[in-house]
């Protein structure tokens, strides 16, 4: 366990997460940073580990108050939980193969092109324009797109509910709100998952997880009432925000691993 100044700032960083992710995903940005800093001692797999234990419980906070007030589209989620679980397994198998180096500038680039998509359509998200609404179509796509974010979950993994909101927003016509409630159950499935395996090992700290979990609700609560109140547009500029400092974040890996 860190000392009392650190499980504070892991407290804060829960906290934080837990709003970000309720409102745009990405939470994971703050707190697995914070665990690496503040728990030094740990392997980098236990701070993952304890990671998912505390982001499962805000995302579950999450998605029962959208669910109350936002009505997420679970025929989506479904399946694309399902195809995103394999999806990160492979991705997982995948990682222990081929260097994770190889796909960063793709996962870059991409981001970068999304970011810049997202801010000069200023309308788009801030309704419903559903396509293929109610067709095999809709489906199939949106489990095609659970597998290929669930194999970039487990093989990189940061951002992987923001790439979610994108999707579910530019590619299936969901608005920001709306698509914001449905990740949550696709997250919440993905996390469940991995949290079994990480629990198979003897992985996670459960003494920090539950106390950073208990902070990870409460911002996650607030993130997700925020964004019902303030609408759609509200969450497309968290999303920017988040994806901004996405693209810094692996742009900077991406840098330092070239010159280390």
């Amino acid at each position: 366990m860190p000392d009392t100044g650190m499980l504070v700032l892991l407290c804060i960083a829960a906290l934080a997460a837990g709003w970000v992710d309720a409102v745009a995903g990405g939470g994971g940005l703050l707190q697995l940073p914070a665990l690496l800093l503040a728990v030094p001692e740990a392997a980098p797999v236990q701070a993952l580990a304890t990671n998912k234990a505390s982001s499962i419980a805000g995302t579950t906070a999450a998605a029962v108050t959208y669910t109350r007030r936002a009505r997420p589209d679970v025929r989506t989620a479904l399946p694309m939980v399902v195809t995103a679980v394999l999806g990160s397994a492979a991705g997982a198998a995948t990682a222990s193969r081929i260097p994770v180096e190889v796909f960063r500038p793709l996962i870059v680039v991409l981001l970068v092109a999304a970011w810049l998509w997202t801010l000069l359509q200023p309308s788009m998200g801030l309704q419903d324009r559903l396509r293929w609404q109610g067709r095999r179509r809709h489906y199939a796509v949106a489990a095609v797109a659970g597998a290929v974010i669930g194999f970039y979950d487990g093989l990189l993994g940061p951002g992987t509910g923001s790439f979610l909101l994108l999707v579910l927003v530019a590619v299936l016509g969901y608005s920001f709100l709306r698509a914001s409630a449905t990740a949550k159950i696709v997250n919440l499935g993905t996390n469940a998952a991995a949290l079994v395996v990480f629990t198979a090992t003897g992985s996670v700290l459960w003494v920090l997880a539950a106390a950073m979990a208990c902070c990870n609700v409460i911002g996650a609560v607030i993130g997700a009432r925020m964004a019902i109140r303030r609408g759609s547009a509200f969450v497309r500029v968290v999303f920017l925000a988040v994806v901004g400092v996405l693209i810094l974040r692996l742009a900077w890996d991406l840098v330092a691993s070239t010159f280390a």
